[in-house]
């Protein structure tokens, strides 16, 4: 059997925070030589009661700059915890080669969270988005004893080799995205998510390999609120 870190399974598992909590803004953690991690505390959450937890990750080349807009209004306007990681090559290490220093790093950044704020159990969320929603789905799916919800947008593909729970799954793609084109990606993966017995939302829109705003936004409230409404 492949060892479970191969197969991107995490040891990340919730506790009581033992460090004092950091205060509302924008906070480079500073936990690794280059390519750090952000974290993003709004404003009005008290440390020492369940908040909810998004990691999101960027997409192929990117960065916290470049994938942050993604969700920073949400997280400051609904009052969760935001956690932005970088890969440490231009894209995850799953993409290249498997599973390794990304999800080391993953890891011990969740891990710093979980030292200084209580998280909620039932809402911590995988998102990202083109390589970043891929690596959502395939960490996502391999983690399911903690992550509760999988927000996938314009995902190329899943590397999932341990599947352990069953969190919920939000997908969108755009109809005219010529990087990866949606029959071989979002409509292939939701239907064989949907055939596994996942509990999927899957939204197509009118659009190129970006991710939207109304997309988002609805995503973000399937995450908080637990209502998925009618899938399609």
């Amino acid at each position: 059997m492949i060892p479970p870190e191969l197969a991107g399974r995490l040891g990340f598992a919730h506790r009581l925070p033992v460090r004092e909590p950091l205060p509302p803004g924008l906070h480079p953690l500073g936990l690794f030589p280059k390519r750090n991690p952000l974290l993003v505390v709004p404003p009005g959450i008290e440390p020492r009661r369940p908040t909810p937890l998004v990691t999101l990750f960027h997409g192929g080349g990117g960065s916290v700059a470049k994938i942050l807009p993604m969700l920073l209004s949400h997280a400051q306007a609904e009052g969760f915890l935001l956690l932005v990681p970088q890969s440490l090559l231009p894209t995850w290490d799953v993409v290249i080669g498997g599973h390794g220093p990304d999800r080391e790093r993953l890891d011990v950044a969740m891990s710093e969270v979980a030292s200084r704020f209580l998280l909620d159990p039932g809402r911590i969320a995988f998102a990202g988005h083109s390589d970043g929603g891929s690596y959502a789905l395939s960490l996502g799916l391999a983690n399911g004893r903690f992550v509760t919800h999988v927000i996938a947008s314009s995902a190329g593909f899943l590397s999932v080799q341990m599947q352990e729970g069953a969190p919920r799954i939000f997908m969108s793609h755009g109809t005219r995205d010529e990087q990866i084109p949606i029959g071989r990606s979002g409509r292939a993966h939701s239907a064989q998510l949907r055939a596994a017995g996942y509990d999927i939302v899957y939204r197509e829109y009118d659009g190129p390999h970006a991710w939207q705003p109304a997309v988002v936004a609805e995503a973000v409230q399937f995450f908080l609120s637990g209502e998925d409404g009618p899938a399609s």
